[in-house]
Parts: C-alpha cells; structure tokens; sequence
C-alpha cells in the first residue's frame, strides 16, 4: 500500500463507526448464526465462531443474545437460515466495492443495496467486475502487552506471516487467508496478546482520490454500511496518512 499503514486502511473499512448499539447487534447477531450454521456451535472446533463470539463480548453483547444467535444458527429459536452474499459495486469517482452482506431475503438485499448506490451516485456491478481487484487476507492484531515488538515479528515471520507491520501498541501480523487459524493459535500458543483475528479483502491495484473526493466514497461507504444486512463494505480507495489522521484512525 504504498508506505501507507495498511491496518489503518483496513481499520476504516472493517467497523461500523456510528451504527446504534441495536443495529451493532444485529449485525454481530447474524456473525454468530451464519459461523454456527457452517460450522457448529462449539467454538473450541470452529474458528468462526470463536472469533464471533470475542466481537459479540467486545461490543458488550448479552450472553443470552449470544447464545440465541448461536442457536438459530444449529437450528433452534426464531428465524430461518441465513446466507452470505457478496454485492459488487461502484461508488462515486469511480472507486470500487465489494459489500458483504448477511441475510434471510436475497431480494431484499440485493434491492436495499441497489437502491442505496443509486441513490448516493454509485452503481451496482456484474459479479466478477470488482472482486478480480482484490485478495483476500488473514489480519491479526496482537497487543504488545510489555512484549518486544521484534520479537513478535520475528516470531509470526516463523510461523508463516506474509507481512508485519508494528503500529502504537500493537503489532498486525497478516496471513494467507488459509493459514490465519493456524498462525493465530501458533501465537497465541506461544503467548501473544490476540486482540482480533479476522479475513479481510485487501485490493491489490489501490485507487487514490485527493481528500475531499475520498471523504465522499467515505460517506457513501458508511451509509452503505448502515443498511440492516450489509456486513461491512471494502473498497480499493487507499486513503492518504492526512486523511487517516483528520478522521481518527
């Protein structure tokens, strides 16, 4: 990413900054049913889950909300199966989107998603027209906890890493997307400090727009994102260190 942090990039992509607790629920909710759906509701056996269940707890979700979630997903409880879809899109200036989206209505989401990158001046895709522009990758932030950040780099380098990269407090560690169970344990095994370990979409041709072109697909990004279904939203849009800095991340 050109010299810029690329867990700053991702940063900005993965949280939905300003969504209503309940919203963030939801969200979190469907986490919990779809990891459960495919691959059961034990955590110890289920990488998914386990992941979910740490982002549920962050966000100061209910245990019983958790356990209803997981429940949907094993068959129990209100609601139908869910299914993960993938939406590919443009916004404004011409920056590109993949929006991931968790639902129980396929047209639903495919209309609520249409309607909101029309309305904000972008445009929906053919499935194929974006997603060729990105890779995807295991993203592990390990806080440094009184630990040498040599040493960590050193010791996720031996244990598979593709790249590292110490920011402040924390050092981010990122994997092939096949490998980031292991990788993950491997550390933790050896007693790093795992904040989050999560698959992302990393563009591999970023787009660059000066600042105020870029805090409009910005917006159109968090408007997107605030949609009931829709997961998260990446982009290619690489943002400049300035601009990072002015918006907090």
């Amino acid at each position: 990413m050109a010299g810029h942090s690329k867990w700053a990039q991702i940063k900005r992509q993965k949280a939905v900054t300003d969504a209503r607790r309940g919203q963030l629920f939801t969200k979190v909710g469907r986490d919990l049913t779809i990891a459960a759906q495919q691959g059961g509701p034990d955590p110890d056996g289920n990488f998914r889950l386990e992941q979910a269940i740490a982002k549920a707890k962050a966000a100061n979700m209910p245990k019983g909300n958790i356990a209803r979630a997981i429940q949907r997903g094993v068959g129990g409880g209100d609601g139908g199966p869910l299914e993960e879809l993938l939406y590919e899109g443009y916004a404004v200036d011409g920056a590109g989107l993949l929006i991931e989206v968790v639902t129980d209505n396929r047209n639903r989401s495919v209309a609520e998603v249409r309607n909101a990158l029309n309305r904000l001046g972008g445009t929906l895709a053919a499935s194929g027209s974006v997603a060729w522009q990105f890779e995807t990758r295991g993203a592990i932030e390990i806080r440094l906890d009184g630990h040498d950040p040599e040493d960590l780099e050193l010791a996720a380098i031996d244990v598979g890493a593709i790249d590292v990269e110490h920011t402040g407090e924390s050092v981010y560690v990122y994997t092939d997307a096949t490998d980031l169970a292991r990788v993950k344990n491997e550390l933790a095994a050896q007693g790093a400090d795992i904040a989050s370990a999560e698959l992302t979409m990393t563009p591999t041709t970023p787009m660059t727009l000066d600042d105020n072109r870029a805090r409009r697909v910005l917006g159109m990004i968090e408007s997107i994102e605030d949609l009931d279904d829709v997961r998260r939203v990446h982009s290619n849009l690489e943002l400049s260190d300035t601009l990072l800095e002015r918006i907090g991340v």
